[in-house]
């Protein structure tokens, strides 16, 4: 019988065609034309758990896209860790900055990753990440070195905001009992440098639309009289933020703890080249809340983004056009101790207290999410440490993501078990972005 590294080099290749074949999958949960993919999806991974050697695996339905679970219990009286992930992934748009198809997964080499990195949408977000741990199963379970109980669960909706998940967790308590949750979702701090995430932001996300006369207007005819939607909604999106890099919504820092000095300094132990950063995304400098690195501006401070913003006239050549209305995709992200419902309503009595009695403004909240914090003292932690430490010969980093996951602090609420965050993603990655 091979043993588990034995196991993975032999069926290397097998292993990297079964990911291109997820890959190539357009499983968007966020828009309806992708429906059929998305359910596709899920059955690939349902064929993969079982190729793997899971048992009772299921495709369960919930109120949106279904949840795939798998199990294998080689002794009730061993510690069980339960595996999340997602198999849906971001809309590709726009599609005409990719230099390959987002669908069509190719390999290249790349400064970075001189041996080859597959690019397409969801190598990294979070088919990858997820099937690296289906892999990792079936090489242990078929060499006979499988140390522990393990079940998956791999969700069709985390890109929307895990809407559904929550029943589904209550309703299958017993089913996804563990003693810890595992879950591959983050970045580390590079391919030399392992990290644990002990933190997440939470998320309020909310859609802003503005509305002027009921039909757009010349602008020759009407222009310096009657409300434009756009420029007040721009005016509305440059007061969220004031000089100093702070959000103004009012009360918004309430409930936000401050780290100790002694904390930040810990934080800023991570290794970080301001110029290397810049230089990886191409951009000149640095801006947000003054007083704090960026990995703290990332990791423990909130943050506003405007996402998209349209209205009017976007085509070809000039049209003199006044808006009829306008829209802007806002996103707040939270620290713990903050509550995306109580920051939600907060920020919507905000954006009306800003608005002009001339137009309509109406606010839609989408998905949120609540932060997350994990203590290093966590066996979890203790054990994701050890492991990564051994593996990589350095030792493993704890830091503060900057992303959301809004199923995390549900686990804790609802299966009552900690989660481990173990990013294998590079910030190099792009995972929202084109490539």
């Amino acid at each position: 019988m091979l043993n588990t590294q034995e196991y993975i080099n032999k069926n290397k290749n097998k292993f990297l065609e079964e990911l291109i074949k997820l890959l190539e999958i357009s499983s968007v949960s966020a828009a309806v034309k992708y429906k059929d993919d998305v359910l596709k999806c899920a059955n690939k991974v349902a064929e993969y758990l079982t190729s793997s050697g899971a048992e009772n695996v299921e495709i369960l339905s919930t109120k949106g896209f279904p949840v795939v679970y798998g199990e294998k219990i080689i002794d009730s009286n061993l510690p069980t860790i339960l595996v999340y992930g997602h198999y849906d992934v971001q809309p590709a748009d726009p599609l005409e900055l990719w230099n390959s198809p987002p669908f069509e997964p190719i390999i290249k080499k790349t400064e970075i990753h001189p041996e080859g990195a597959i690019f397409a949408r969801g190598a990294a977000d979070d088919k990858g990440q997820f099937y690296m741990h289906i892999k990792a199963f079936e090489a242990m379970n078929a060499s006979n070195e499988l140390p522990c109980n393990v079940k998956f669960l791999i969700e069709g909706e985390e890109e929307i905001g895990s809407v559904n998940l929550k029943d589904f967790l209550i309703e299958n308590k017993e089913k996804l009992a563990s003693d810890i949750i595992l879950i591959s979702d983050t970045e580390m701090i590079s391919k030399e440098q392992p990290s644990i995430s002990v933190g997440l932001r939470g998320l309020s996300y909310i859609e802003v639309c503005v509305e002027g006369a009921k039909m757009d207007l010349h602008s020759g005819v009407y222009g310096g009289a009657v409300p434009n939607p756009i420029q007040i909604l721009s005016k509305i999106i440059n007061s969220l933020i004031d000089e100093k890099g702070r959000i103004t919504i009012p009360n918004f820092y309430d409930k936000v703890i401050d780290l100790t000095p002694e904390e930040r300094t810990e934080l800023n132990k991570a290794p970080f080249e301001i110029d290397e950063f810049k230089n990886s995304i191409e951009i000149k400098d640095v801006i947000g809340e003054i007083g704090y690195t960026v990995i703290e501006k990332t990791g423990i401070r909130p943050s506003l983004d405007i996402n998209g913003i349209w209205g009017g006239y976007t085509g070809e050549g000039a049209k003199t056009v006044l808006p009829a209305k306008a829209y802007a995709k806002i996103s707040v992200r939270l620290v713990p101790n903050q509550s995306d419902e109580e920051i939600t309503k907060l920020f919507i009595d905000y954006i009306y207290s800003l608005a002009p009695k001339s137009v309509k403004v109406t606010c839609t909240p989408h998905h949120g999410g609540k932060p997350y914090l994990m203590g290093i003292d966590n066996i979890g932690f203790k054990a994701a440490k050890k492991a990564l430490s051994h593996t990589f010969k350095n030792e493993a980093l704890p830091v503060r993501g900057g992303g959301s996951i809004p199923i995390v602090a549900l686990f804790e609420e609802i299966l009552e078990s900690k989660s481990i965050l173990i990013g294998f993603g590079l910030n190099s990655d792009v995972i929202h972005s084109p490539n």
